[in-house]
């Protein structure tokens, strides 16, 4: 089999558009569904371990709960840089993508103070519920494509004309 992709590429034309990356997309539907389960996953154990941590519940600060945290959100963020190199460039032009990055720090820091770093229950809620809030605008940025995200259809009034966003 090997011989048979050797052979294909020394037969290539000079200015080919045919790089290293295309034979990858057969795999994106399948990278994607994965990224997607992890993504589900890991919101779903920071749910579940933040919605502890407000009841005072131990259970979520240990470590089996921890790690299993860390490796699903190492899974995920591998499935994220493999769809990155898959994709086309154009796909980020917009800058969706750079939105999403910027989301998924808030996410981390809000995230890290729900869980442990803040030091009174009012303050871990907060936090708890601005993380689960950022975590939907991120799913929604990444679902439209678009740095707004679910806000990106809105009608917005600029200077007493109603302006659709795109």
């Amino acid at each position: 089999m090997a011989s048979r992709v050797e052979n294909a590429d020394s037969h290539q034309q000079p200015g080919s558009s045919m790089n290293s990356v295309e034979p990858m997309m057969a795999f994106y539907p399948h990278i994607k569904l994965f990224h997607i389960i992890c993504v589900i996953a890991s919101g779903t154990l920071f749910a579940l371990r933040g919605g502890a941590v407000l009841a005072g519940a131990q259970w979520p600060m240990t470590a089996p709960a921890r790690l299993f945290s860390y490796a699903i959100d190492t899974l995920l963020l591998t499935a994220a840089m493999m769809l990155l190199t898959i994709l086309p460039s154009a796909m980020f032009a917009n800058g969706w993508l750079i939105m999403k990055m910027c989301l998924l720090m808030a996410y981390i820091v809000l995230g890290s103070f729900a869980l442990k770093r803040a030091r009174k229950a009012r303050m871990r809620a907060i936090c708890f519920a601005g993380a689960l809030c950022v975590y939907l605008l991120m799913i929604s940025v990444a679902y439209w494509h678009h740095p707004l995200g679910v806000f990106a259809n809105l009608s917005l009034t600029h200077s007493g004309v109603q302006t659709k966003m795109r």
